[in-house]
């Protein structure tokens, strides 16, 4: 593979200056050489002349986090990192590769999770390049291979976790975002590698059921939140009925029998656990009656 070599260039003002006052002096020369008819001397100077203009296509700028990569004859030369007006070789071709910090926003994919059923996904990750070389010799096109490589891990991901976690303490793509953002990062972070590209962050930003099965896991999401809810009220109310119990049984007030205390036990669960106002019926006979 082929790994990034800082190269040092020179300064592009200094470099500037040398080929005007090169150029500006043989032009005087090549003036005087044609009054005087110095044929020799003339050639001389508009050799120089050319030289000059040459290499004053050497200059190129380099931008705050930016690289140039320095190729002669199709030959990796180094990288240019010195920011400001420099000077190299004219004869290199030197390609611009931004080192800024890029986010990119995936499609919306359709994939199975880990219990076979289809999900939407998408992603957002974070990046910027961080080996130039590999960046431009490694893959034929890094922006694209980004994209294509995001894509890929984010379908690979989305198999090995189930939607919603179905028993406690099991991750899921919904319940353990912290969790699944790493483990994209990682996954993501492996397949970029080669391309020297560095993934700073990586988050699911979209995430839904098919269209297809959205109306029926809803209905199975409202079932399994009424079942947490009817859980909880019963829990309570077997509480309060032990409470009510308890407190009875220490008054000398009222002494009530095995009977009775299981028809008490009966009333108060239903009125504790019914999901609407219950009706008082006044007893009017005895107390068993």
């Amino acid at each position: 593979m082929i790994r990034e070599r800082e190269r040092q260039t020179a300064s592009g003002l200094l470099m500037l200056s040398v080929f005007l006052i090169v150029t500006v002096v043989a032009l005087g020369g090549l003036i005087r050489a044609a009054r005087a008819d110095d044929r020799g001397v003339a050639i001389f100077c508009a050799i120089v002349m050319v030289l000059s203009s040459l290499g004053l296509a050497g200059l190129f700028t380099v931008a705050p986090n930016e690289g140039r990569v320095l190729q002669l004859f199709g030959a990796y030369r180094g990288t240019a990192k010195e920011e400001g007006l420099r000077w190299a070789n004219p004869f290199y071709t030197k390609k611009r590769i931004s080192l800024r910090v890029r986010n990119f926003e995936s499609a919306h994919l359709k994939v199975n999770d880990t219990d076979g059923n289809p999900i939407e996904i998408a992603a957002i990750v974070v990046w910027r390049v961080v080996d130039t070389a590999e960046a431009v010799f490694e893959v034929d096109d890094y922006e694209n291979y980004v994209k294509v490589q995001t894509e890929s891990a984010l379908r690979n991901l989305a198999t090995h976790y189930p939607y919603d976690a179905h028993i406690e303490g099991h991750l899921s793509l919904r319940g353990s975002t912290d969790e699944v953002a790493k483990g994209l990062k990682r996954e993501i972070q492996d397949r970029l590698s080669k391309a020297g590209v560095e993934v700073i962050e990586a988050r699911i930003s979209h995430l839904a059921y098919a269209q297809e099965i959205a109306a029926a896991m809803l209905r199975r999401q409202q079932a399994g939140a009424i079942i947490a809810a009817r859980q909880k009220i019963v829990e309570g109310a077997v509480g309060m009925v032990e409470m009510a119990l308890d407190m009875l049984s220490k008054s000398t007030q009222v002494k009530l029998d095995e009977e009775r205390k299981a028809a008490m036990v009966s009333n108060l669960l239903v009125v504790l656990c019914a999901d609407r106002e219950v009706q008082p019926v006044v007893n009017t006979g005895t107390l068993y009656q």
